[in-house]
C-alpha cells in the first residue's frame, strides 16, 4: 500500500508540474466532506459519497492553500519513503520551515491533511499521519497479537491480566490478530462507566469485551472495533448517555461515520453495532433523574431529524428523537447510581442485553 499511495502523490504533483510547463493553471480536486454530499446505503452500511467535489485552481487568491497541499503531500512521501511517522501536531511544527507557505494555527494544518486525504482515497495513517490522542482502553476475555516494531517478536497481550488498569488502543491496529471466545463488544461512551464494569469484572460475567470510547471515538478505536468484531464476528452493543450529542455525534459516527470523513468512512465504521442505551423509554422505566434539554441539544436533534441521512432512513430514531424532544430531557449513564452505585451491573445491563432485538438500530 505504501508504494501506492508514493504514487498517488507522484502522479499528482507531476500533473501539476505538467501544467505549469505548458501555460495551463494547475488544479487539484478534493470530495466535498459533509452531510449535504453523503448518502445512506443501508446494504454497506455506512454513509458513502454522492460524488460533488470542489476544485482547487492556483491563483494569486489560493497560492499558499495550493503551496501548502504540496509541502504536505511532499512531507508525506518522506514519511513513508522512510519508513517514519509523524503525528498531527508535529506536521504542523514542520511547516514552520516552510517560509510563505507556514500555517499560523494547527487547524490549518488539519484542514489540509484532511484535504490530501480526501483527494488520494487513503487514510491519515497511510500517509504516515497519527493522531496525538489515545485509541481507548479495552478489558475482558481477549488476546491480541501484535509484534515488536524492532524485533518483529511476536507479542501476546492478554486483556484480562491489567489488574484496574487496561490495554489501550495503539495509534495503528492493521497489524494486530485476536484470539476471544467473547459473545459481544460492548462499547462504552464514558470512562468513568468503563472503570466501574471493568473493576467489577462485568466482561467476566457477561463474556464480553469492554472497550471504552471516551465521547466521541478517535479513528483508531472505531477501527479496532470494526477490525474485531468483522474478524470475530461479535455484535457490538452501544451505551452512551441518552442526549443528541451521545446519539448523534458518538453512536452515529461509530455506526456509519460522518460527512467530513466521508471518503474513508468504510474503514472507520461499525455496521453492526446497535444502540443499547440511554434509550428515552430508559428514562421512564427506569426513573431516571434528568437534565433539561440545552438549546444546543434541542438544535442538535432538530438537525438530525431534518438533515441526517441515517436518523431519517429509520422509523425507530425519528420515534425515539421526536420522544425525547417531547420529554424536554436527557439522560446520562451515571444516572443509573440512583438505584445504586452497582445497578447497572446487576440490573440494567443484564436486562437489556437480555434483549438486543429491541436495540435502536
Amino acid at each position: 500500500m505504501a508504494q501506492q499511495v508514493i504514487a498517488k502523490i507522484t502522479d499528482a504533483a507531476k500533473d501539476v508540474h505538467d501544467k505549469i510547463l505548458t501555460n495551463r493553471k494547475p488544479t487539484m480536486s478534493v470530495p466535498v466532506r459533509n452531510l449535504s454530499n453523503v448518502t445512506f446505503r443501508p446494504k454497506k452500511g455506512f454513509f458513502d459519497l454522492k460524488g460533488a467535489k470542489k476544485t482547487r485552481t492556483l491563483t494569486y487568491n489560493t497560492v499558499k492553500t495550493f503551496a501548502q497541499t504540496l509541502r504536505m503531500m511532499a512531507m508525506s512521501k518522506n514519511i513513508i519513503e522512510t519508513h517514519d511517522i509523524a503525528t498531527k501536531r508535529e506536521a504542523y511544527y514542520v511547516s514552520k520551515n516552510w517560509g510563505d507557505a507556514r500555517f499560523d494555527e494547527q487547524p490549518e494544518s488539519d484542514t489540509v491533511m484532511d484535504d490530501v486525504e480526501a483527494m488520494f482515497c487513503v487514510n491519515r495513517e497511510q500517509l504516515g499521519f497519527v493522531p496525538d490522542e489515545r485509541g481507548g482502553d479495552v478489558a475482558g476475555p481477549l488476546r491480541i497479537i501484535d509484534r515488536d516494531r524492532v524485533t518483529g517478536e511476536r507479542i501476546v497481550i492478554d486483556a484480562t491480566r491489567f489488574g484496574s488498569g487496561a490495554y489501550s488502543v495503539p495509534v495503528s491496529v492493521e497489524e494486530l490478530q485476536f484470539e476471544t471466545d467473547a459473545k459481544f463488544i460492548l462499547a462504552i461512551e464514558t470512562g468513568g462507566m468503563f472503570q466501574r464494569l471493568n473493576n467489577h469484572k462485568y466482561w467476566h460475567d457477561a463474556n464480553c469485551i469492554l472497550v471504552s470510547m471516551g465521547g466521541v471515538p478517535t479513528r483508531a478505536c472505531r477501527r479496532f472495533i470494526r477490525r474485531l468484531s468483522d474478524d470475530k464476528n461479535l455484535p457490538v452493543y452501544v451505551f452512551v448517555d441518552g442526549d443528541p450529542y451521545g446519539m448523534g455525534n458518538i453512536y452515529r459516527t461509530l455506526k456509519v461515520g460522518s460527512g467530513n470523513a466521508v471518503h474513508i468512512n468504510e474503514y472507520f465504521c461499525v455496521p453492526n453495532a446497535a444502540f443499547l442505551g440511554i434509550t428515552p423509554d430508559d428514562i421512564i422505566d427506569y426513573e431516571l433523574p434528568t437534565h433539561p434539554l440545552k438549546p444546543q441539544d434541542i438544535k442538535r436533534a432538530e438537525d438530525m431529524l431534518k438533515n441526517d441521512p441515517f436518523f431519517i432512513h429509520y422509523k425507530e430514531w425519528d420515534v425515539a428523537i421526536k420522544k425525547l424532544l417531547k420529554m424536554g430531557v436527557r439522560a446520562e449513564q451515571q444516572a443509573l447510581a440512583k438505584h445504586g452505585l452497582n445497578a447497572v451491573v446487576e440490573k440494567y445491563l443484564p436486562e437489556k442485553i437480555a434483549n438486543p432485538k429491541k436495540f435502536l438500530p
